[in-house]
């Protein structure tokens, strides 16, 4: 069966297109594309299946996408929380920018 195993290194994208026997595991993927293209793929490391986050045992089917996850470098909520108290509660929002004498509530 032939399966596609992606990752990314440095922010830059890499993908290795393999042939594996039919039952071949998630791990037997990430084995076989550690050996073919040199990378070391953490035991620790979150991977998955088309998006989905699955155990290192999950059976594998012909074309399936095998992807390796890393972790968030920063909380996107906390993220947000100090892009809002940065610009300050005035310049965000729907009606942040208004016209010249016009009403509270109506944009520009």
């Amino acid at each position: 069966m032939q399966v596609e195993v992606v990752w990314a290194e440095n922010g830059e994208p890499h993908s290795v297109q393999l042939r594996l026997p039919a039952g071949a595991s998630l791990a037997q993927a990430l084995a076989a594309a550690s050996a073919q293209t040199g990378q070391v793929f953490a035991d620790t490391q979150d991977a998955g299946i088309w998006g989905r986050l699955r155990s290192r045992s999950q059976l594998l089917a012909d074309g399936d996408r095998v992807e390796l996850y890393q972790p968030l470098k920063v909380d996107p909520k906390k993220a947000r929380r100090e892009r809002f108290a940065k610009q300050g509660a005035r310049g965000t929002g729907l009606f942040a920018r208004r016209r010249p004498q016009s009403k509270a509530g109506y944009g520009a």
